[in-house]
Formats: C-alpha cells, structure tokens, sequence
C-alpha cells in the first residue's frame, strides 16, 4: 500500500530578514544620536521617525508570513502529520467530496498503550521516538488519498476513503497496523515491544460528518483500550448505550461513596489438598439506583479512568477489616488493588493507616497487585510493596499470564502467592494449551517456592486437574458465589469461625453442577 502523501512543515525563511532589520535599527539609532550631539535635532527626529514606522511594518509584516503560514498552522511540528484543527476542515471537506462520488468514508484511531508510563520511565526523548515510529507506521500503511492526524499526545487518527463494496479494505488495514505496531521497536538504547488500541467507524449512508465519525471512534476507542487484546474494534450502536451508562456511574459515584452504598462481597479461598476454608478476596456492589446491581467488573473500570478506584478500594478495605475483626484468626482477606493506585506514593500508609484505625492485624491482609501495575513503575511498586511487607502485609501477584509479567518481577518483588488469570484455569478442559500453561506456572511457583492460586474454579474436573498438577489454593463458582456481610457472618458463625465460637469443620462444600 502507497504511503498517503502528508505535508511536511517548512519553516519559512524569514529569521536573516528579521536579523538585517534588528542591524539596520541599530545603525540608525546611532546616526540619529550622532546627528543630535551635532546639533541636527530635526533631521534626528525625523530619521527616528522613519525608524519607528520600519519597525511597526516589519512587525506586521513578518507573522503574516511566518506565524501565520498555512503549512505551520496545519502541522503538527514533531510527527509531520496534519494537526486535529486541520483534520476537521480538510476532513469535512474529504466526507462532502466522498458522499457526492456515493463512496463509503472510514475513521480509524489508533492510541498508544502505557504511553505515560513509557515516557515516563525510558525519557521524553523515547517517547517522542516512539511518537514518530507509530506515525511513520501508519502513513506507510494508509492509502494515498488517507487524511493521516495526530490528534492528541499518543492518539492518532486516519480517515479513509473506500468502496462500499470492498469494505475489508479498510478491515485488512487495520489488521496490519495492529501487527506492525506490536513489533519490537529500539527507542534510544533500549527495545520496547508497543501496545495500541485501534477502533474504527465508517458511516456510507450519505449523512457523514467528522464531528459524528469522531465520536463513534472515540467510543469503539474506550472499548478497544477495555478490552486490551491488541484486536482492532469497530464502533457498534451498543457502545452508545455502554457510554450513557459510563456517564451514569460516573455522576453517582462520588455520592455512593459518601453514603457507604458499594459493599463489599467476599468470594471464598480454599486449600485445594483439604478443601479448608482459608481466607475470602474482597470486592466490591454496588445497587445503583437507575442502573440496578453491579458487581466491580462492572463499575470498578469506570472508577479507575475517573480516578476514584483508590477510595473505592480503601472504602471496601476498611469495610471488610471492620467485619473481620472477629473471624477466626486463621480468615485472611485480600484486597485487589487498582493498577493507578501504585502510582500513588501514598498508598502504603493509607493502606497502613487503615489497617490501624480498624484495629485488623496485618498479617491476615493480603494485597493483590496486577500484572500492569508493575509495568507502569516498577520503581514505585518496589517502594511501595516494601513498605507493606514490613509491616507483615502479604502480597499476591494477581492474574498471573495476563499482562506483562517475567521471572524479573517475580524476583524483583518479595510476592508470597501467584494468582492464576481466571481465563486460563476456565478453559483448562477444553483447551490444551490452557492447560499447558497453568501446569507450567504451578511448577515455576513449586521452584520459587510460590504458592500458587487458581482463580475461576467452577466444576469438580477443573479442580481435579488442580489439585493433581500441584496447584494449592483454589476460588470460584465451585465454592460458592460471592457473599454479602450478613450471609459471610452466617456461614462463619454455622462454621464455628467467630470469635468465642470452638471451631467445627472448616471444609468448603462444592457446589457441582
């Protein structure tokens, strides 16, 4: 596919003009003072007048064709790529030329995964590399006729003519840039494997405009980053529906944190050699007033891109401690935390801070860290982890396989169990590779003397093939659904596991089926 043929920005050449006419300033300031030590005073005054009317017009004159020029206005100066500002005109233009010749008109956004964290740890210098390397890759892909943007910092946008009847033309683009764009790329000295979300629309029903090709894009956009496969992702009417939802749980949220309305729910950890109930991981549900229930799945994305997940987790934490104080001191509780909240190099005392106002001892806490939350600052994470291990806090890696974890993190941080990624451990019977990859994991953890942990444990023979590779500790539908406070407190208390209450058997029933 030809490169698209974008403008490149020419800076004009008026700097020497500008100098030469700074030098002549000078020279003639100095004959007019010359000219009145002399005694000259009207031949200095009108010389100095004639000097001041040269300044104004080159002050007028130059930004017209410097400042203002059209190839400055419409570039952006570090990629080479039209600005967002230009798109619009030029774009709008394109759609109205397209719809007359009864063409199809596509938009494809492209975004840079991490791009922050990236910038932020290998240096601007890197990131602006990187910058350049995505859309270089684009242009080269694009079709000639393609409008070719960068939009914002790391977000990119292409819009493409085509052929209702060829459609997967734009398809088949699309599926190149997502293979290009995960190579391996040298960004100053060291290699850097990129991730992008890329979201496309198209609109071939004569009524385009850019603001609506926009909008769609952005919300196919917001699903792809979701989803996170790497996968291209086209706009659907529903996306439309999932954003009106998004806005609802962002305008309520902040009030349902006020008034205590998200609970916590505890899904029940159990010793897969015993079947002892061992501890619960915490999360949280909300019943939303409009929208009905929602477990965290649900809302907890939501809370995180609006920067709430810190107080949602810390208010779920300190509900959960709260009821816990009783429990059979063998209960543990672990608290999935969210990525950004690493970021934050507060967290380990407000997490501490908690621990002391509920009054729960800190080696029955137990924190889940994701896979991304180390990537974005390992750094950070170290200092943080440290922190919480003094005080007794245990760490456990959480969905293990699914982000970017090695044997560099697994030593770099002092971890005292892996979570397994749910998707593996479901589809462990019907897909061999699952299976393969588990058994691995649990053989790492036995010679890194890891405990290992499976999340997503749903029936006796995914449970069976645990228990017979090693695995230790398991949770899911099998053991049970997620609990609220009053029904944890029941089963405890038939269990004999409150306080002031002997022990009976501590064994989970499965619930098969």
């Amino acid at each position: 596919m030809s490169g698209s043929r974008q403008p490149v920005a020419n800076i004009p050449a008026s700097a020497g003009l500008m100098r030469a006419a700074v030098a002549v300033g000078i020279a003639l300031l100095a004959v007019a003072i010359a000219l009145i030590q002399l005694g000259l005073v009207l031949p200095a005054k009108l010389l100095l007048s004639a000097t001041a009317i040269a300044a104004i017009l080159v002050h007028w004159c130059l930004p017209a064709s410097s400042v203002r020029s059209p190839d400055v206005e419409q570039i952006d100066p570090l990629t080479g790529l039209t600005n967002r500002r230009y798109f619009h005109d030029v774009g709008q233009a394109m759609i109205e030329n397209v719809q007359r010749r009864q063409r199809g008109i596509a938009l494809m956004l492209v975004d840079i995964d991490r791009f922050r964290a990236i910038a932020g740890s290998l240096g601007h210098e890197a990131g602006d590399l990187l910058l350049r390397h995505v859309a270089k890759t684009i242009r080269d892909e694009a079709p000639s006729e393609a409008i070719v943007a960068r939009f914002e910092s790391d977000c990119f946008g292409c819009l493409i003519p085509f052929d209702p009847r060829g459609r997967n033309r734009v398809e088949r683009l699309a599926d190149r840039l997502a293979v290009r764009l995960s190579q391996p790329v040298k960004l100053v000295d060291q290699e850097l494997t990129p991730r992008a979300a890329i979201a496309l629309t198209r609109i071939d029903d004569g009524a385009a405009t850019v603001d609506r090709l926009v909008r769609q894009a952005d919300l196919a956009l917001i699903a792809a980053k979701a989803r996170s496969d790497g996968k291209p992702l086209w706009f659907a009417p529903a996306m439309e529906e999932a954003m009106a939802e998004r806005n609802a749980i962002i305008t309520d949220l902040r009030a349902a944190l006020a008034n205590g309305d998200i609970q916590p729910r505890f899904e029940a950890q159990v010793d897969l050699g015993t079947a002892r109930l061992t501890g619960f991981e915490v999360s949280g549900y909300w019943d939303h007033p409009s929208l009905g229930p929602m477990t965290a799945e649900r809302f907890m994305p939501v809370a995180e891109a609006c920067g709430l997940s810190g107080e949602v987790s810390l208010l779920l934490m300190r509900q959960a401690m709260a009821a816990a104080r009783d429990w059979d001191p063998s209960i543990t509780l672990s608290i999935p935390l969210a990525a950004s909240q690493f970021q934050d190099a507060w967290l380990a005392q407000k997490v501490i801070k908690t621990l002391t106002e509920c009054g729960f001892p800190a080696h029955r806490l137990e924190i889940e860290i994701t896979e991304n939350a180390l990537f974005a600052n390992l750094a950070l994470a170290q200092s943080i982890v440290i922190s919480l291990k003094n005080q007794g806090i245990a760490l456990a890696l959480d969905a293990f396989g699914r982000g970017y974890s090695s044997l560099a993190h697994l030593r770099a941080l002092p971890f005292d169990r892996v979570r397994i990624d749910p998707n593996f451990i479901r589809n462990m019977a019907a897909d061999p590779d699952c299976c393969a990859i588990v058994t691995a994991i649990v053989h790492l953890g036995d010679s890194l003397h890891l405990p290992i942990a499976a999340k997503g444990v749903r029936d006796l023979d995914i449970e069976m093939r645990l228990r017979d590779i090693g695995c230790a500790h398991g949770q899911g539908s099998l053991y049970g659904p997620p609990l609220d406070l009053a029904q944890v407190r029941q089963m405890l208390a038939e269990k004999r596991l409150l306080a002031g209450i002997s022990p009976s058997s501590l064994t989970i029933p499965r619930l098969a089926g």
